[in-house]
């Protein structure tokens, strides 16, 4: 894959990413339900339009990931993936109980409370779950679906076959490289974190935050 065939789509805080393939368009995560306008434009800038959205994947069920699913379904007529273990998230609206590693953290998941209490958020069932291992190569993309667990039990990431991983919230970069802010369970982001030492990962793409060289962050693995 080639770096202009991804458009990052940086939403005040949360990032989307609109990856181009052969024949359409595939993206990853889709901001607050705050942030339709400048997602749709973005879109459309791009040359997505109705009919050639291809997928939607969603990283993990947070509100601010999964916020515009339903008007992306309704307008581009494009099937929503995630994994089936944050089904619960985006169904009824469940939220995990997650420790918060910093005081840093405390304060951003004060403003999410807010956050959450004023924008509305549309429940949703997935057209499609996705699996650890599973492959994208029908969708256009030379990817694979890992289950990443820790932040969210349904936590994935999709890593390329050149290296490129759309982490989700299992890495953040703002100001430095940091694993997650949010833990729902240590020991699976622990093992989530080990299994990506054994691969062959160049670049990752956090949900916030700018791109980062994985090198960065090995020694936090």
């Amino acid at each position: 894959m080639k770096i202009e065939d991804i458009r990052i789509i940086g939403m005040t805080f949360v990032n989307a990413f609109l990856i181009k393939v052969t024949d359409g368009f595939i993206l990853i995560d889709t901001g607050l339900a705050m942030h339709w306008d400048r997602l749709n434009k973005e879109l459309e800038t791009a040359g997505c339009l109705p009919g050639n959205l291809k997928l939607v994947i969603i990283t993990h069920g947070d509100f601010d990931h999964t916020g515009n699913c339903v008007k992306l379904r309704e307008k581009y007529h494009c099937k929503i993936a995630m994994h089936e273990k944050d089904l619960p998230m985006v169904e009824n609206g469940m939220r995990p109980k997650r420790k918060l590693k910093s005081f840093i953290a405390k304060v951003l998941m004060t403003l999410r409370k807010i956050m959450r209490k004023k924008f509305t958020f549309e429940f949703f069932k997935p057209d499609l779950f996705l699996t650890d291992g599973q492959r994208l190569t029908e969708y256009g993309l030379d990817a694979s679906v890992i289950h990443l667990p820790g932040h969210t039990k349904g936590s994935i990431g999709i890593l390329t076959d050149d290296g490129i991983l759309f982490a989700g919230d299992l890495f953040t970069n703002r100001g430095k490289p940091d694993t997650a802010t949010y833990i729902e369970n240590s020991d699976e982001l622990k093992n989530s974190l080990s299994r990506l030492k054994t691969m062959k990962i160049t670049t990752v793409y956090p949900g916030h935050g700018a791109p980062f060289n994985m090198e960065e962050i090995m020694n936090k693995l």
